[in-house]
């Protein structure tokens, strides 16, 4: 049994036993903001949760072709997302679950 193996089941393991808060910003995850958005009347924001995305990936897979790594650099809309970039290069239905109107929630948390 490979040690990669053992610490992808006890990630999983650890995900599923965790509490409610996995609804909720954990350490690592970011919380993508609209300047100038006002949260009572907009879409909640979007939390990407990094530390889950990266048990299964390298740093590499996402930076810097698809993602800048400097905090605000990056200028992700949904228009950006559907068409293929930023999440949408693995949220397109083959590699993750695709972005469509039902998907909403799994990102935008209130």
């Amino acid at each position: 049994m490979s040690s990669r193996f053992v610490f992808r089941s006890v990630a999983l393991v650890t995900l599923i036993g965790a509490s409610p808060t996995l609804l909720t910003a954990e350490y690592g995850d970011i919380k993508f903001t609209r300047p100038g958005s006002n949260p009572a009347v907009e879409v909640p924001t979007a939390l990407f949760p990094h530390w889950v995305h990266r048990m299964q990936y390298k740093c590499y897979a996402c930076h810097e072709d698809i993602f800048q790594m400097k905090a605000g650099s990056n200028v992700i809309d949904m228009d950006a997302i559907q068409s293929g970039k930023f999440c949408g290069t693995c949220h397109n239905g083959k590699i993750a679950f695709q972005v469509t109107f039902d998907s909403c929630p799994r990102c935008h948390k209130s």
